[in-house]
């Protein structure tokens, strides 16, 4: 079942994934036990391939190099269960989220309640033209292209080079910027706390380990993890709204619902990818309704059927996407730099 919702008028849009947003309330309710499994299981399989890295490190430092892919696929599975604990959804009691969210960031390195308020930025202007910059891939428009400077262009150009953006800039993010309270979409008053109190424990749970395998040996560990999960995580979090026909508006045609929708992308991604990624390749679901649980979100797939095809992208389409670049507001669509460069001022 597909439906045109950009042919609708926007109030029968807005009707309409009105409607869809309701079914979905069903499945925005915790499941302790599941949830409790799947925290304890993903934490003693990573665990169990940092302690395999550690005893084939002196033997192959490229096998153990090896494992260091799955165990980067289970730091992206915590990173998911940390993400749902910044939205309230992976536990039923605020302090329980709290609590666990703040315990995975061990692993995932970032800054729980840091993170939880950029990225809760990120859902309430996901869309809007007007509010970009916090929680986001910066997105310019055709007419912000063609009127930047040389300098601001070659900014832009290398920023959304995948080689960079994944290769460097994202990992880079995850083990450096994220050590400390400045150059986050909130101001330092805001962060410090966060930031500096998961460096303090990251020092508490590493220097242990440090001391008995030696830090160059934790080091040979640790990087490569969160390499592997930061640019999967990032690649994961660029195709959920880097697609062609993705939505942006002005604020004053801008809608919450509709934007999450039309603005969220369905990743269809074998079995075991979704198994890592927590699933969160519907997108579009987890946007219209961040209650509902990671490990809910293919139960909710069947309460709105027409999601099965909306903003459907495979791995090879997803790959093509990477060329666009540029916001056409007349189109309605991304372009790439060349087909930015082609239309008129």
């Amino acid at each position: 079942m597909s439906i045109n919702i950009e042919a609708l008028s926007r109030d029968e849009a807005r009707d309409l994934v009105k409607g869809w947003a309701q079914r979905l309330n069903a499945c925005a309710e915790a499941l302790p036990r599941r949830a409790i499994w799947q925290l304890a299981s993903t934490i003693a399989m990573l665990v169990g391939l940092v302690a395999a890295m550690v005893m084939v490190m002196p033997v192959s430092l490229p096998l153990a190099l090896l494992l260091a892919l799955p165990a980067g696929g289970l730091v992206v599975r915590l990173f998911i269960i940390q993400h749902d604990c910044g939205h309230q959804s992976f536990l039923p009691t605020r302090a329980g989220n709290d609590n666990v969210g703040r315990l995975v960031s061990i692993f995932t390195l970032t800054p729980y309640s840091l993170w939880k308020r950029e990225h809760a930025l990120h859902h309430a202007t996901s869309g809007n033209l007007d509010r970009r910059w916090v929680g986001d891939i910066d997105t310019w428009t055709v007419d912000e292209w063609k009127k930047s400077s040389a300098p601001a262009r070659l900014y832009y150009r290398i920023y959304r080079n995948p080689l960079f953006l994944f290769g460097f800039g994202i990992p880079f993010y995850f083990l450096a910027i994220q050590r400390q309270p400045w150059f986050h979409g909130l101001a330092f008053r805001d962060g410090w706390k966060s930031v500096l109190g998961l460096d303090l424990a990251i020092l508490a749970f590493y220097g242990p380990i440090a001391y008995f395998i030696g830090l160059s040996n934790l080091l040979w560990i640790i990087i490569p993890i969160v390499v592997v999960a930061s640019a999967a995580g990032g690649w994961l979090f660029y195709i959920q709204h880097q697609f062609e026909g993705t939505y942006w508006r002005h604020q004053d045609g801008w809608d919450y619902q509709v934007a999450a929708v039309l603005g969220s992308s369905y990743y269809d991604l074998p079995g075991f990818l979704n198994w890592f990624t927590g699933h969160i390749g519907l997108h579009h679901i987890h946007h219209l309704n961040s209650r509902i649980p990671n490990y809910r979100l293919v139960e909710s797939m069947a309460k709105v059927p027409e999601f099965r095809s909306l903003n459907r992208l495979s791995i090879l389409e997803s790959l093509k996407c990477v060329r666009l670049k540029v916001w056409d507001e007349k189109q309605g669509k991304l372009l790439t730099f060349a087909e930015a460069d082609a239309m008129p001022a």
